[in-house]
């Protein structure tokens, strides 16, 4: 139930092939150019891979002089041979090392300092935990999450669920049923141990320059305002922006709304009216 409730409702992406980078992605030979220093490195979500969560962003970056990567992270090995293997499966901590390794590749190749990082769902998470356990926010400068928990969710009851079963001593039994079939599932839930532990000293990471993105239909992230970072960044909530803008949790990845969300945030200096 819980595992349901979460894996599948977090999952961002419709099948397409696991290891194959979204359009405009992931060209090794790609230099910045002067006005656009940093790579863009994209991160997804739950259940989801590269290429499906960011086909309709990623060329529109590339099309604006972005040299953009994309990883897909967190297989669980028994979905080799599956015609789709979801990523983002594993528990975060372990993601955080492929994108560490990604994103030390990235800068090698192009020899940036520093990347730009948007996230979508899981991939605005996971990456806290880079930045803030694996050092790596001294090689981010600015951080986009798009619909982002920080303080985590309670999507299904899942969360209230998990407490109830703490009344009876059946929280852990019933978190590690989840966690082996979904590593990362229960750390999305409010109060979770990863939530808790990232939010000890709270939710902007000193350094990083924060943009969240949210929506007011999320039906995933349970409330929305788990969105909107309390102590630091710009928070943008698109229907503030749009009024008439009905995108959800899935739709937000393929909306060019937010695309142009995205290139004002890369670019604050040069942005421009969104238009809807």
């Amino acid at each position: 139930m819980l595992a349901a409730a979460v894996a599948c409702a977090l999952t961002p992406s419709v099948a397409a092939a696991a290891e194959e980078p979204p359009p405009g992605a992931n060209d090794f030979d790609c230099e910045p150019s002067k006005a656009h220093p940093r790579p863009v490195v994209l991160a997804h979500g739950l259940g989801a891979n590269m290429s499906g969560n960011w086909s309709y962003v990623s060329p529109r970056l590339a099309d604006a002089g972005y040299c953009v990567f994309a990883l897909t992270y967190g297989h669980d090995p028994r979905t080799m041979g599956w015609p789709y293997r979801p990523g983002g499966l594993k528990p975060m901590q372990k993601s955080s090392k492929q994108l560490k390794r990604f994103v030390a590749e990235v800068l090698d190749a192009t020899g940036a300092k520093q990347i730009d990082l948007i996230g979508h769902s899981e991939g605005t998470l996971m990456p806290r935990w880079y930045m803030e356990r694996r050092g790596g926010a001294k090689l981010v400068k600015r951080f986009i999450a798009l619909t982002p928990l920080w303080r985590g969710t309670e999507v299904g009851g899942a969360a209230l669920f998990r407490d109830i079963g703490s009344i009876f001593g059946l929280d852990d039994p019933i978190q590690e049923a989840v966690a082996g079939i979904c590593g990362s599932c229960p750390q999305f839930l409010r109060g979770s141990d990863y939530m808790n532990e990232l939010n000890e000293d709270g939710e902007a990471i000193p350094g990083v320059r924060h943009t969240n993105i949210v929506t007011r239909y999320d039906e995933l992230v349970v409330p929305y305002t788990s969105g909107l970072m309390r102590d630091g960044g710009k928070n943008f909530t698109i229907q503030d922006v749009c009024p008439a803008n009905v995108s959800e949790h899935l739709a937000v990845a393929f909306d060019p709304v937010v695309v142009q969300m995205f290139l004002n945030a890369l670019d604050p200096k040069n942005a421009t009216e969104v238009t809807c």
